[in-house]
């Protein structure tokens, strides 16, 4: 059951991922400087918000999605970076949307999400 919920929980995220528009990233760059733990996870968070937000809700609560607000007590980054990048259940791959790098500070936001 809890592999179950986990599928359609990130299926549901990809789904709804593929719903953002990012035209504030026109360049695939972010905001990430490296030196500030608040700007990393802005950065993230603002990814989340153009990709992610649509189908699992701006507070992570889900929406057409799964709710995702304690996602990282069963899964870590990579599993949540794969699933972003890959797809899994209901929730097609990003990988057309999202870099490689966006994905791993999405994931890893969300991987502290317990």
């Amino acid at each position: 059951m809890k592999k179950w919920l986990f599928a359609v929980l990130f299926g549901s995220v990809l789904v709804l991922g593929a719903c953002g528009n990012d035209d504030n990233n026109d360049n695939g760059a972010t905001n990430n400087t490296g030196d500030n733990g608040g700007e990393t996870a802005s950065a993230a968070e603002d990814l989340f918000e153009a990709n992610c937000a649509a189908c699992h809700g701006a507070d992570l609560s889900g929406a057409a999605g799964p709710n995702l607000q304690k996602v990282g007590a069963d899964h870590s980054a990579d599993d949540i970076k794969n699933i972003i990048l890959n797809g899994q259940g209901g929730m097609p791959a990003q990988g057309n949307r999202v870099s490689d790098d966006e994905a791993q500070q999405i994931a890893d936001w969300l991987a502290a999400k317990k």
